[in-house]
């Protein structure tokens, strides 16, 4: 069969217009002119170098404990007749306060005995004496033989010692008698009793457990590292001394934050086995009001206190974030063409959140943004913030 020619050119030629259309536009096309990418430097936040002077603070932690704590022991046995008001466990009492009085019958009775011991061996001392002034009378005339006299001087020192036993024995018994009545050995609270009206106690047996108010020590630990900024005589035994550092109290008692002062009077004499840590030792006096008006919130016994101990002040000092830090001893600055530099300073301390350093530049621009790549001169954008003023007084350390 024959094909017709116009239908086997009409496909070439279709194609051949497409070639010659694509190419036109590929010919008339507008050239696209490639620029490379305008790299900007990195952005960093700065803090402006203002030394001044700060007040080191080293914090620690604790409980309070009483600095006296006794067993109420009766010293003679009997039936309880009375019991103190203050005689409960939470109960406030004086020194010398009365706190319990025991039966005090057998005891009189032990006294009017002793009494007439007494009056029995002087009667026999005296009558002893008087026969020897007799017989040294006699013997002074060559009556009396010399046994007599022996005698009469020998029954003289037995009616003595008799006497002296008596006398004695009705000092006992007034002692006795007087111990009927328990009284406070200072003034204190009482944390636990274990006694009441009617109950027989007996001597030696503790009745309750008793503690001074006068005031209050807490035991504090410190890494022996931050010892270094504290003012405090080490291992000495000497007396507490009340000119120690200040320390701050703070704890939530009562469903609000409180806060007392007391000052540091000693250092222990050991390092803790475990912890590695020296305690020291503060104290705080009337922690209960008991002084004033009461109006103050009571340190209780027992409580857990968080302790700022205060240190020595440093002169320029500039504070800076813990990320401000590079290598342990080194700090990035800008230079006037926003270029990094790395200077050396004198780390003074460094916190969890920030480090005390000097030999800076007052006015000097510290980088404390986190780089992961620093080269020397690298160029930097800056986002500058004014340090926190409220924080200087806190360039104290945590305890680690």
């Amino acid at each position: 069969m024959n094909i017709p020619r116009a239908k086997l050119v009409l496909p070439f030629t279709v194609l051949l217009a497409a070639l010659i259309f694509g190419a036109l536009i590929l010919i008339t096309a507008p050239e696209v002119e490639s620029t490379p990418p305008d790299r900007q430097p990195q952005m960093v936040r700065i803090l402006e170098a203002r030394p001044e002077t700060v007040q080191l603070r080293v914090r620690s932690q604790g409980t309070v404990a009483p600095r006296t704590e006794s067993a109420l022991v009766p010293e003679v046995s009997g039936r309880v007749l009375w019991t103190s008001p203050a005689l409960v466990s939470g109960g406030f009492f004086e020194v010398d306060e009365v706190l319990l009085r025991i039966d005090p019958q057998d005891y009189e009775i032990q006294v009017a005995k002793a009494r007439a011991a007494v009056a029995r061996a002087t009667g026999e001392l005296d009558h002893a004496q008087q026969h020897q002034e007799r017989l040294d009378g006699l013997a002074a005339r060559d009556i009396a033989s010399p046994s007599q006299l022996d005698d009469a001087r020998r029954s003289v020192r037995v009616a003595q010692a008799a006497a002296d036993e008596a006398r004695a024995n009705l000092t006992q018994a007034r002692r006795d008698l007087s111990r009927t009545e328990i009284r406070a050995p200072y003034a204190g609270r009482v944390r636990e009793e274990r006694v009441d009206v009617g109950q027989f106690i007996s001597r030696g047996v503790s009745i309750a457990t008793i503690y001074a108010t006068d005031y209050v020590d807490i035991r504090l630990p410190i890494p022996d590292g931050q010892l270094a900024f504290l003012d405090l005589p080490l291992w000495s035994g000497k007396e507490p001394t009340p000119e120690g550092p200040e320390v701050l109290l703070h704890a939530r008692f009562a469903g609000a934050e409180h806060s007392w002062s007391g000052r540091i009077v000693r250092t222990e004499g050991e390092i803790d086995a475990k912890s590695r840590m020296v305690h020291v030792v503060a104290r705080v006096e009337d922690p209960y009001g008991v002084r004033d008006d009461g109006s103050t919130t009571p340190l209780a016994v027992g409580l857990f206190v968080r302790a700022e101990i205060a240190g020595p002040e440093l002169r320029d000092i500039v504070v800076v974030p813990r990320s401000a830090l590079r290598d342990g001893d080194s700090v990035l600055v800008l230079d006037e063409h926003d270029r990094l530099r790395r200077r050396d300073v004198e780390v003074i301390r460094a916190d969890r959140d920030e480090i005390l350093i000097r030999n800076v530049p007052v006015g000097a621009r510290i980088c404390i943004s986190p780089l992961q790549v620093f080269v020397e001169g690298m160029r930097v954008r800056t986002a500058e913030r004014d340090a926190a003023p409220g924080a200087r007084d806190e360039a104290a350390g945590a305890t680690s």
